[in-house]
């Protein structure tokens, strides 16, 4: 008698734990209703099934509470190794992959075919409606060339570096977004654009994610990573930054590497129209709805 007891208070506090637990969203549920979020998915999750599905299903339900979620995904690794079998040398400069033609047919190959539709048939099974395009569908994006420049070691002089075929973009036409996601359907993006010049250009997936969140005026940019967002010096988690933060965080050394350039999207997103940006540990089971539905958080908030 005494562990039947036992069960059914267990099961009641388990139950009341999940009740806490949607009350306590239903604030968060009721703010973002018929907001739109960017999610640039990417890192271990990628390569993860079971990090795969849970994000599908996060996505899913993101869409059945009554946000739009647009997702846009990256897929670097997953081109190195298709470069790696064909024979083809990658080389990089200041983290951006010099694309010739030859690497730029593989990188729309990899991303707009093989990554874009796994990611539409996750969001499938997971019970949603998903539509895999990239930028180059309906004009949404126009890209140009990068322009970038290197310092020589010994002379210390600036010279400018041909990246190829690596874009970023200009132009943002959300047209074929906003219809999809009024039609029920998740926009799944890959950082593909073409420009004036009629030349497909690849796209870092942090940069387009930026972009489209700006141009859509997006509640909230998710960019998710391989770390739990922006630590200080002694490893705790920054959960809040202002663009000012960023800027001294940077200067004095506490912020380096690639969580530079993450960043400097961020602050391009939400000084451009996007209410604010979340880093965010991919790694991590339901990270994002432990952000969006719950005080604590569970990444770096930037906002203006």
């Amino acid at each position: 008698m005494a562990t039947n007891i036992d069960q059914t208070d267990s099961y009641r506090t388990s139950m009341l734990a999940k009740a806490e637990t949607l009350t306590e969203a239903l604030p968060y549920l009721q703010r973002y209703a018929g907001k739109t979020f960017v999610v640039k998915y990417g890192g271990h999750a990628m390569g993860d099934p079971e990090a795969a599905r849970d994000f599908a299903e996060d996505i899913v339900l993101l869409k059945a509470v009554g946000v739009n979620p647009v997702v846009v995904h990256g897929g670097g690794p997953q081109i190195g190794a298709m470069l790696k079998k064909l024979g083809v040398e990658s080389r990089f400069v200041d983290g951006l992959r010099v694309t010739d033609a030859a690497t730029a047919e593989v990188a729309e190959m990899v991303l707009s075919g093989k990554i874009n539709k796994e990611l539409v048939s996750w969001i499938s099974a997971a019970g949603g409606k998903a539509l895999g395009i990239s930028g180059k569908d309906a004009g949404l994006v126009t890209a140009t060339k990068v322009e970038r420049t290197t310092k020589d070691p010994e002379s210390n002089i600036e010279r400018a570096v041909d990246l190829g075929f690596v874009g970023e973009p200009t132009e943002i036409d959300p047209m074929i977004i906003h219809t999809a996601s009024a039609a029920g359907f998740i926009p799944v993006i890959a950082p593909i654009g073409v420009g004036k010049d009629g030349h497909t250009y690849n796209i870092n997936a942090d940069t387009m994610a930026g972009a489209i969140a700006a141009k859509l005026g997006a509640s909230r940019l998710f960019l998710l990573t391989d770390v739990p967002g922006v630590l200080d010096k002694d490893k705790r988690l920054l959960t809040d930054l202002t663009p000012d933060d960023i800027a001294g965080l940077t200067e004095d050394g506490t912020i380096s590497g690639g969580m530079i350039p993450k960043l400097e999207t961020c602050v391009h997103a939400v000084e451009a129209g996007c209410e604010a940006a979340v880093v965010l540990d991919g790694r991590v089971p339901h990270a994002m709805l432990l952000e969006i539905f719950t005080a604590r958080g569970a990444g770096t908030l930037i906002h203006r």
